[in-house]
């Protein structure tokens, strides 16, 4: 594991991780060298001349006082070690994130990223600030001692070398029988934890629907709890056996050098004083060994987060162009564009369009789409769910790279513009929006950050933000909560509009930007959107008639293809998908639901429906 940390921390620690080391290792062979002199000292103070103790003692307190300084200054490098460390990898995570496909990022592999910053890091500097030391002290203290031991009596040095490899399998054994258990037990914790944290924020839905401490949610979420338990219990169940296993292994190591010790005692060829001293010393021998046993799993521990941050570093990233070419217009393209998600950037599923199942599959999504967005013009897309509008915006922005054909812009290959310039031309409104905790000006300042104090204003009052500030207790400095918790669903999509007018990019991509919002807050967002879209290239995915009719030109994405082009009017006068959409969508206008007891209009498609059945 040392040579991955190494690896993971980059050329420019090396010296660094060197010195520790040497520092460590320098400290730990001290260590056993002042054991391995109690020897003499022993057998000086138990023989016939106490008086020649003293050369040893003086030695001994030399050896003392290096090991001191030696022992102060890793302690010192490895917490310094460990704060570079956690330094050094939450840069790397962060350079990594930034760097990553924005199609990449989904709810879990948010979670799993704050997993790794948070828990894995401090595993992982934990190795320099709390389990080098006494891992080292473990190998290196025995292995000195048995050395120096030799010196004073072979064979009983020759008896202490030959129980290292046993001690060796031993270790390996109860390492491996609990490794597997440990592995279950953090993903049962993170499954636990994502459980947990899925039950709190679902609260209001669950009890609107009678979904209570009763519920399918708190079964799901007991039986996380359960299998978090029963994770606990097997990894205990497998891994006590190895530790009982190894402790014995040691002792027998222990009985074996007593006997071998007292054998030779009893033969004559060994004094009392010596095998006393010898046996003083081998008690010294086994106890780093044990103490580095109990640190087993710890170690397990910080390697399998060391193994998580090299597998997030490792996620291949979108190329970045060699020569970068630069748009003349805003223009875009579709040539002949295939794409499906790849099962390996979806796993865990990441939220596009179509099932879970059919993503992971590597379901194909678009499969040959051409189009033409003019620069200055606005485009509808509609199609059925799942029939990749949102895709198209994807790809636009370049969140993903397309299987064959190209997606240009001014001409220029998206793949071929430096992803710098391409997010400045590109500016979308999502269905949903997540604000950042901190105040109304903050994040609409999120769009331009050097923007002036009147330009967030102006963009503020184009999206009709103005209003919501004033009728806040502190106006514009009123903190918007975790995701925008305070605010309704359309005083954050207005914010966001702001975000996206302030940064003033001539590409707007709008997400279904109006659905499911009330009367009010779709006519404030609509006035907003049309602020928004004034002397830019627009392509907006919405269901909204007067939105789709408002557009220059409208596009009809059906299995993956462009099946229709037109104008409004040209579409219904084809009398093709689009038509037909059309008319679902005037019928639709016209629902209502009927009070109970009243009886329905004839001309409404919605009656009342059954009451639902207490859970």
């Amino acid at each position: 594991m040392i040579r991955r940390l190494f690896a993971l921390l980059g050329p420019e620690h090396r010296g660094e991780l060197r010195r520790l080391l040497g520092w460590l290792v320098a400290a730990a062979a001290l260590q056993g060298v002042a054991f391995v002199l109690l020897v003499p000292i022993l057998r000086a103070l138990l023989g016939d001349d106490p008086d020649s103790v003293w050369p040893w003692v003086i030695a001994l307190a030399g050896v003392t006082l290096g090991y001191g300084v030696a022992h102060q200054i890793g302690l010192l490098a490895s917490a310094n070690a460990g704060a570079g460390l956690s330094r050094t990898v939450h840069h790397r995570i962060g350079t990594k994130v930034a760097a990553l496909p924005l199609g990449w990022f989904s709810a879990d592999r948010t979670a799993a990223v704050n997993q790794l910053a948070t828990r894995d890091v401090m595993d992982v500097m934990g190795v320099f600030a709390h389990l080098l030391r006494p891992l080292l002290t473990g190998f290196v203290t025995p292995a000195v001692v048995v050395a120096l031991m030799y010196a004073f009596d072979w064979r009983l040095a020759l008896a202490a070398t030959l129980t290292i490899p046993v001690l060796a399998v031993v270790y390996r054994w109860a390492s491996r029988l609990s490794r597997a258990a440990d592995v279950a037990s953090d993903e049962a914790q993170v499954s636990a934890g994502a459980r947990i944290l899925e039950f709190a924020r679902a609260q209001r839905v669950l009890r609107v629907f009678g979904r209570g401490p009763a519920g399918s949610a708190a079964r799901m979420l007991d039986d996380a709890l359960v299998r978090q338990r029963e994770a606990g219990y097997r990894q205990l169940s497998r891994a006590v056996p190895g530790l009982i296993g190894f402790a014995v292994a040691v002792q027998a190591a222990f009985t074996v050098l007593i006997v071998v010790g007292t054998d030779l005692a009893l033969g004559g060829s060994l004094d009392a004083p010596t095998l006393l001293a010898l046996l003083v010393l081998a008690a010294r021998f086994v106890e780093p060994l044990t103490e580095a046993a109990v640190l087993g799993t710890e170690v397990q521990k910080a390697d399998r987060a060391v193994a998580r941050i090299e597998h997030l570093l490792a996620v291949p990233q979108l190329p970045e162009p060699a020569a970068p070419r630069h748009p003349t217009s805003t223009t875009i393209e579709f040539d002949s564009v295939v794409f499906s998600y790849p099962p390996a950037l979806v796993h865990p599923p990441a939220p596009v369009e179509g099932s879970p199942a059919d993503v992971e599959a590597g379901r194909r999504v678009l499969s040959g789409v051409s189009a033409r967005l003019p620069a200055g013009t606005t485009t509808a897309l509609v199609g059925p769910s799942g029939a990749g509008k949102t895709t198209v915006t994807r790809l636009i922005a370049r969140f993903f790279d397309v299987d064959s054909g190209a997606v240009r812009i001014g001409g220029v290959d998206v793949r071929q513009i430096a992803t710098d310039e391409l997010m400045s031309l590109v500016s979308v409104v999502f269905q949903h929006v997540y604000l950042f905790e901190g105040t109304i000006e903050d994040n609409i300042r999120v769009g331009r950050p050097d923007a002036t104090d009147a330009d967030v204003r102006a963009a503020a009052r184009l999206a009709r933000v103005e209003e919501i500030a004033d009728r806040l207790p502190d106006g514009w400095n009123t903190r918007v909560g975790e995701g925008g918790s305070t605010l309704s669903g359309g005083e954050r999509q207005r914010v966001s509009i702001a975000r996206a007018i302030l940064k003033n990019a001539p590409i707007v991509l709008l997400d279904e930007a109006t659905s499911a919002l009330d009367p009010e807050n779709e006519q404030a967002v609509t006035e907003a959107l049309s602020a928004l879209r004034a002397g830019r290239t627009v392509l907006v995915i919405a269901h909204r008639l007067g939105t789709v009719t408002q557009a220059d030109q409208i596009l009809v994405l059906d299995q993956g293809v462009i099946a229709e082009a037109g104008t409004h009017a040209q579409l219904i006068g084809a009398g093709g998908r689009y038509a037909a959409f059309w008319k679902r969508r005037r019928a639709a206008a016209g629902w209502r639901i009927a009070p109970v007891g009243v009886t329905p209009d004839p001309t409404a498609t919605l009656a009342r429906l059954p009451r639902a059945s207490t859970p």
